[in-house]
């Protein structure tokens, strides 16, 4: 639980600085509104929305089955019961992996459908165009 509970809203900004002033941030992972507004009310800083509502709340056997709609269902939902967190929502598996042009269009449509503050995906230099110049600075 944050210290910084006087603090509106959590934003980059605010972990930042929590980072360089040696702070501890606070992450919960929530699928659902009543979740999200209990740990949102604890003053946890940050709430992912993973892909693990793939297990959590669908019963699968692996985050593999869960889709974008799904995803942004559950971030809706989360969105909607907070007033201070952070929100990051996990891209789900096939919704990026294709191009980055894909990769972008997934991303819009979190934040733009589901109000998201941030996009999480899996991967590093692999999950990147090789189109881009900053490939080879990553690389690198």
């Amino acid at each position: 639980m944050s210290i910084h509970k006087d603090v509106k809203k959590v934003t980059t900004h605010t972990l930042q600085w929590m980072k360089q002033h040696g702070e501890k941030i606070s992450m919960l992972t929530a699928y659902d509104f009543s979740m999200a507004r209990i740990f949102d009310d604890a003053g946890i800083d940050v709430l992912l929305v993973g892909d693990s509502a793939s297990n959590v709340m669908a019963g699968h056997e692996t985050t593999l089955p869960i889709t974008l709609d799904q995803m942004i269902y559950h971030a809706q939902s989360v969105v909607r019961a907070i007033d201070r967190c952070l929100v990051i929502v996990d891209l789900p598996f096939g919704s990026y992996q294709g191009n980055s042009k894909e990769a972008l269009n997934s991303a819009i449509r979190i934040m733009k459908e589901a109000g998201a503050h941030g996009i999480k995906l899996e991967g590093g230099i692999e999950v990147v165009d090789e189109g881009y110049e900053h490939v080879d600075k990553l690389k690198g």
